[in-house]
C-alpha cells in the first residue's frame, strides 16, 4: 500500500513539475523579455497597504515573465519615499523589498527629494545606499523610457 502511494505521490510531483516548467515556457514565449519601470510618489496609506499592494504587483510580473526574462527598476520620489521609511520598522515590507532586490530589482531614490526634505538616506530609508541616489526621479522616470524601459504605475 505505501508502495502505491509513493508511485502515486511521484507521479503527481512529476505531472506538477512538468505543467510549472510549460508555463513557464509559455510565460517566455508569450511575453519575451522585458525591462519596466515602476514609479511610486504617493503615500502608503493606512498599514502600508498601497506599498505592499504595489511590491506584490511587481513580484506578481516577475512570476509571470519570469525572472530571467525581466528587467525591474523601481523610481521613487516625493511621498514614494514613505515605502523606504516605513520599512524601517515595518519587517513585512523589509522582506518584500529584499525578496524583489533578490531577484535583481534596483530600486533608485531621488536626491531632490532626499535635500528638499531633508532625509537622511543611510539614517531615515531601509537598505539605501549610495549608488541607489539619482538626481531626480522624474529626469530618471524619462531617462529610463527613452532607454526602452517600459512605465508602471501600480
Amino acid at each position: 500500500m505505501k508502495r502505491i502511494y509513493l508511485m502515486c505521490l511521484s507521479v503527481v510531483l512529476l505531472a506538477a513539475a512538468m505543467v510549472a516548467q510549460s508555463s513557464d515556457a509559455e510565460a517566455s514565449e508569450r511575453y519575451g523579455k522585458q525591462k519596466v519601470v515602476y514609479h511610486i510618489n504617493y503615500d502608503g496609506g493606512p498599514e502600508d497597504k498601497l506599498y505592499r499592494g504595489a511590491m506584490q504587483n511587481i513580484q506578481n510580473h516577475i512570476n509571470a515573465v519570469g525572472e530571467e526574462n525581466i528587467e525591474v527598476k523601481i523610481v521613487l520620489h516625493g511621498n514614494g519615499l514613505g515605502l523606504l521609511s516605513q520599512a524601517k520598522s515595518n519587517e513585512s515590507l523589509q522582506g518584500q523589498i529584499l525578496g524583489l532586490k533578490g531577484q535583481n530589482v534596483s530600486v533608485h531614490v531621488c536626491n531632490n527629494t532626499l535635500q528638499g526634505r531633508n532625509i537622511s538616506y543611510e539614517n531615515d530609508l531601509f537598505d539605501v545606499f549610495q549608488e541607489d541616489i539619482v538626481p531626480s526621479g522624474v529626469a530618471e522616470l524619462s531617462h529610463l523610457q527613452q532607454m526602452g524601459y517600459t512605465y508602471i504605475k501600480p
